[in-house]
C-alpha cells in the first residue's frame, strides 16, 4: 500500500473514531439534559422570565462567549429599555443565573441574613484578599463585620481630614504640572492619589520619594486589580489549571509578595505600638469607637424608605472640627487595639487579609466614582458651574484645607455625586448564592435552591419608576422630596441591607474632599459627550474609552 493510500486509511478510521466519539458526547448530553430538565432545580428555573436566544443544553452560554464586557453590558442596557423586564433567567449550561432589577426583589436577597455567600467567582480574589471581609461568610464574616464596623465612626473619620486634605492639594499639584491645558486619562491620576490616602489611613504609611516599598505596593495593588478584572471578563481564565499557566500567574505571584511584605512589616510595627500605648495606661480608642457606634441592625431598620442620599447626610449629621486633641490613628492601629480588646484575638494572617480588604475596596470603586464625576462634570458646563459657585461660597477666596463641617454645606456636590453614582454606579452587579428556595415579591415566582442571583445596579437605577426621564443626568433626583418617596433598595450603590459596604461613610467623606479640591482648582472641559461613553462592564464599571478630560487653570 502506497504512503498516501495509508495516510487516507488513517485519516478515515481517525474521523470515524472522532464521529462515534461525538455521537456519544450528543447522546451523553442529550440524556443528562432531559434527566436535569425533570429536577425541582429545572423546573423552577424554567418558570422565570428568559432572555433571547436561549440554546438546549448550552442555554444563554454564547452571550456570554461571544461578547465583550463593553458589548455585555450594552446588551443588558438594550434588553432592559426594550423589554422593561424585572426578572430574566440565563442557563450557562447547568447553572442558573437570575438578574433580579426589581427594588422589591433586590430588597428579598440583599435584605435577609440568609442569603449572604457571595457568588463562586469572587474566588479570583482569595490568593489576594484571603477570608477577608469581601468574601468571608457564615460566623467568621459576622464576628469580623461587628469587629470592623467601629473603626469607620465618624469620630475616626474626622482625623483623617488632614491626610484627605494632604492628598488633594497633591492631587492637584501633579495634574497641574503634568497634564494642564491637554486631554488626559484623568482615571491615572485619581487611582494613585486614592492608593495614597487608602496607604496612610489604612497602614499608616506614607508615600514618600524615599519610601520605595511604599510606590511598590501601589503599583502591586493597581496591578493586582487589572489582573482580577481580567479574569473576570476572559471566560477561559476562571479555571485556575489555564490561569497557573499563564504569564499573569507569574505576575500575580510577584505582586502578592510586594503586598504581604509591606503588610506584614506594618502589622509587626503597629503591634509593638500597641504594647507601647498599653503600657502607657492609654484609652483605647478602639473601645471608644464602640461606645459611639450605633447597631448595625437597628440602623438598617431606621434607614427604611429612606433614599441612600438621606441615609448619608444622617450618618455625617455631626458639625465637630475640632479633632486636633484626637491622635490619629490607622485602621490597621484600630484592627490590632480590637484583636486584643474583643475575646477573639484575630492572627496575623486575618488581620492582613481585612487590611488587603480595605486597599481593595477603596482603590478602584472611589477611582472610578470620582473619575466619572470629573468627566460629568466636562459633559454638562451648567452643573459644573452651580458646584463651583456652590464651592466658592463655603471658601470665598481662601485656599485653606476642607473641614469637617464644609464637607455638610457640599449639598449641591453631594447631589452631583449621588447621581454620578446613580448613572455609573462603581460596582454594575452584585452576585449572591441562595442556599435555600426564595419566594419572590414583584410576582409568582420561585428561586430555586443553589441558584445565583445577579443584582445589577445599574439597571435598577435607570428604572423609570422612580426615576423619571432615567437616562437623563439629573442631580435634582436627590433632592430630599424625591428621596422619601422612592423604595429604599432603588438606589444601592454600595450595596444594602446587612452586607452593605462598611466603608461608605468613609468613601463619601474622601471624595467630597478630593472632588471640591479639584473644583476649586480646575475647570473641566470633555472630549465627547455622556451618550458617547463606552461602558466597560467589569467588576468595576469604567470606560473601555478612558477617562478622558482637559483640565484648565481657574482664575
Amino acid at each position: 500500500m502506497s504512503v498516501a493510500a495509508e495516510f487516507l486509511a488513517t485519516s478515515y478510521n481517525l474521523l470515524l473514531y472522532f464521529g462515534w466519539f461525538l455521537c456519544v458526547l450528543v447522546g451523553f448530553l442529550t440524556i443528562y439534559h432531559y434527566v436535569f430538565q425533570s429536577t425541582r432545580y429545572a423546573k423552577l428555573g424554567n418558570k422565570l422570565p428568559e432572555l433571547p436566544f436561549t440554546l438546549p443544553i448550552l442555554g444563554n452560554v454564547l452571550i456570554v462567549l461571544s461578547k465583550t464586557p463593553t458589548e455585555i453590558l450594552e446588551y443588558a442596557l438594550k434588553i432592559h429599555k426594550e423589554q422593561g423586564g424585572r426578572i430574566a433567567r440565563l442557563w450557562i449550561i447547568n447553572r442558573l443565573v437570575v438578574v433580579l432589577a426589581d427594588p422589591r426583589d433586590v430588597e428579598v436577597i440583599l435584605g435577609s441574613n440568609s442569603h449572604l455567600e457571595k457568588s463562586p467567582e469572587y474566588r479570583f480574589f482569595e490568593p489576594w484578599l484571603g477570608d477577608g471581609l469581601l468574601i468571608s461568610k457564615g460566623e467568621k464574616w459576622r464576628t469580623h463585620r461587628k469587629m470592623i464596623a467601629p473603626t469607620f465612626h465618624q469620630s475616626i473619620l474626622k482625623t483623617f481630614m488632614p491626610v484627605f486634605n494632604k492628598n488633594a492639594n497633591d492631587l492637584v499639584e501633579l495634574l497641574r504640572s503634568e497634564v494642564l491645558g491637554k486631554i488626559c486619562d484623568v482615571h491615572d491620576y485619581m487611582s494613585g492619589a486614592t492608593v495614597n490616602v487608602l496607604l496612610e489611613t489604612v497602614m499608616g504609611v506614607k508615600k514618600t520619594k524615599q519610601s520605595k516599598s511604599s510606590f511598590d505596593y501601589a503599583k502591586a495593588v493597581m496591578d493586582m486589580c487589572s489582573i482580577i478584572h481580567f479574569r473576570h471578563v476572559r471566560l477561559w481564565m476562571h479555571s485556575d489549571f489555564i490561569f497557573k499557566f499563564s504569564k499573569l500567574f507569574k505576575e500575580q505571584i510577584l505582586h502578592l509578595k510586594t503586598i504581604n511584605s509591606l503588610t506584614d512589616t506594618v502589622i509587626k510595627k503597629k503591634k509593638l505600638e500597641f504594647v507601647e500605648r498599653n503600657a502607657k495606661g492609654d484609652v483605647s480608642l478602639y473601645e471608644a469607637a464602640v461606645k459611639d457606634t450605633e447597631d448595625e441592625n437597628q440602623n438598617t431598620m431606621k434607614d427604611q424608605g429612606l433614599s441612600y442620599g438621606s441615609a448619608l447626610r444622617d450618618d455625617l449629621d455631626d458639625n465637630d472640627d475640632n479633632v486636633g486633641e484626637k491622635k490619629r490613628l490607622a485602621f490597621l492601629d484600630f484592627m490590632v487595639e480590637a484583636s486584643h480588646t474583643l475575646k477573639n484575638k484575630l492572627t496575623d494572617q486575618e488581620i492582613r487579609d481585612e487590611v488587603s480588604t480595605i486597599m481593595f475596596e477603596g482603590h478602584d470603586t472611589t477611582a472610578a466614582a470620582s473619575s466619572f464625576f470629573i468627566c460629568v462634570l466636562g459633559v454638562y458646563p451648567d452643573i459644573q458651574e452651580k458646584v463651583y459657585q456652590e464651592v466658592r461660597d463655603i471658601f470665598q477666596d481662601s485656599d485653606r484645607p476642607v473641614t469637617f463641617s464644609d464637607t455638610l454645606e457640599m449639598k449641591y456636590l453631594e447631589r452631583v455625586l449621588l447621581e454620578t453614582l446613580r448613572m455609573y454606579p462603581p460596582v454594575p452587579i452584585i452576585t449572591r448564592i441562595v442556599r435555600e428556595e426564595v419566594k419572590l415579591a414583584s410576582g409568582d415566582y420561585i428561586l430555586p435552591k443553589g441558584t445565583t442571583v445577579g443584582i445589577p445596579q445599574l439597571l435598577i437605577h435607570r428604572n423609570a419608576e422612580y426615576y423619571p426621564n432615567p437616562e437623563k443626568f439629573d442631580p435634582d433626583n436627590f433632592l430630599p422630596e424625591r428621596c422619601t418617596q422612592r423604595h429604599f433598595y432603588s438606589f444601592i450603590p454600595f450595596s444594602a441591607g446587612p452586607r452593605s459596604c462598611v466603608g461608605r461613610k468613609y468613601a463619601m467623606l474622601k471624595l467630597k474632599v478630593l472632588l471640591s479640591t479639584v473644583v476649586r482648582n480646575f475647570k473641566v472641559k470633555s472630549v465627547v459627550n455622556a451618550k458617547d461613553f463606552k461602558l466597560q462592564g467589569d467588576i468595576i464599571l469604567k470606560r473601555s474609552d478612558g477617562f478622558h478630560v482637559i483640565l484648565e487653570n481657574r482664575n
